[in-house]
């Protein structure tokens, strides 16, 4: 990896988080990066600008009201210097500045003065996080192109535990790194579906799966990593979006995720399903809760579902398809047979129990292909997630030269 000679102005809000960002001007500059950071006032209340300038080797901007720079519109030199804009930690009231169009700092006014591409890395509290008046405001900021890294889920400094969390520095340098091209699927569209599928019995009750998404979102961001542009179509889960994913699509049944995945798959060069999409649904949905009869069973009749890889393999044209299965034995045979009678270019066996697969973090997996295999040992989701991606990458390039 590396960001020789490449031009990256950080913008650091106020939050907790900004002590953080010292790490990564440091990791960002150990890869060859020019860093340039600008303050807002609040941010100086957690970290001096002192200590940026020690790691970033320049001069820290706070002000708009600054002469000596301003004497010659040093903000527009600023905004002109810079080739990507990341704001990290972004709070919630900075991301508001910016979906309003604001430029009240010299940080906003940069943002509007700048053609640079804009990323920001959320930092704040769980339930500021899922206000609906934030999640308006990253709306309208995705819609207008500014790509969100983050936030992560774990433990806040008020002691909440929750989505909220600034993605780590190494991440957030490894996202930077793939902004600017040059990885194995560099131009090229995956679309990666992920997560159970809930089909509901009546109101209250539902048939579900033990997939927690863990896998599909590590090979989302490991994707988005190499380059491509990600669409991430969601089953219900409470993982926060992947740094680098562009589209992320909520479903919930499986009639959903078919129709989102093949609406998305038209203008997609790479689908890999992870999903544990539900085989089967309850024939008629009950308006009404369920009662329970005492002594008596109850019988429900279910109707098949609509199989997503059957459905974009049986297309003309169809984006090159890589699948999954999780099983609990004979893991190779039933890999081998999904893979010709479903039509697919690869797919992914991982064996589920014994501390792996579903609700774990470790997995291990059997990748087959026609005329070919390999194994991946034992591992973090998010190793062989970036693992699997280059076989992806590898054989992607092999069959669609």
């Amino acid at each position: 990896m590396s960001l020789a000679q490449r031009r990256i102005l950080l913008g650091v809000s106020g939050g907790i988080a900004a002590y953080k960002s010292c790490d990564l001007v440091r990791r960002l500059r150990g890869l060859g990066a020019e860093v340039r950071v600008v303050m807002t006032e609040n941010a100086t209340r957690f970290v001096g600008p002192a200590t940026f300038q020690a790691l970033s080797g320049e001069p820290v901007r706070i002000s708009l009201w600054d002469d000596s720079a301003e004497a010659a519109m040093g903000h527009i030199e600023l905004a002109r210097w810079a080739e990507r804009i990341l704001i990290a930690p972004a709070s919630a009231e900075l991301l508001a500045r910016l979906a309003h169009g604001h430029a009240n700092d010299l940080l906003s006014t940069l943002c509007l003065a700048s053609a640079a591409p804009l990323h920001v890395a959320p930092a704040m509290n769980q339930q500021m996080w899922a206000h609906p008046a934030v999640q308006a405001n990253l709306q309208t900021l995705r819609q207008r192109g500014v790509l969100v890294w983050g936030p992560a889920v774990g433990e806040q400094a008020c002691g909440d535990v929750g989505s909220g969390r600034m993605l780590e520095p190494e991440a957030l340098r490894d996202a930077m790194v793939a902004s600017f091209g040059g990885g194995m699927l560099d131009g090229l569209r995956v679309l990666i579906s992920a997560g159970p599928t809930y089909e509901d019995i009546d109101p209250v009750r539902f048939i579900g799966n033990r997939s927690s998404g863990r896998m599909g979102f590590a090979l989302a961001e490991a994707a988005a990593l190499e380059g491509a542009q990600v669409t991430l179509v969601a089953g219900p889960v409470g993982l926060p979006t992947p740094a680098g994913v562009g589209v992320r699509v909520d479903v919930r049944s499986a009639a959903q995720m078919h129709a989102a995945v093949l609406n998305a798959a038209a203008e997609a060069d790479i689908y890999i399903g992870t999903a544990a999409v539900g085989d089967y649904r309850p024939a008629e949905v009950a308006k009404r809760k369920v009662k329970k009869q005492a002594g008596a069973d109850l019988v429900l009749q279910l109707a098949e579902n609509p199989d997503i890889l059957a459905s974009l393999s049986a297309q003309a044209a169809h984006p090159f398809l890589v699948g999954f299965a999780a099983e609990t034995h004979d893991v190779l045979i039933y890999a081998h047979e999904k893979l010709q009678r479903k039509g697919l270019d690869m797919i992914a066996a991982n064996q589920v129990g014994e501390g792996l697969g579903f609700e774990a973090s470790e997995n291990a997996l059997s990748v087959v292909w026609d005329g070919g295999s390999i194994d991946l040992a034992r591992a973090s989701k998010s190793v062989l997630a970036r693992q699997l991606v280059g076989i992806v990458a590898e054989r992607f390039r092999a069959a669609r030269p």
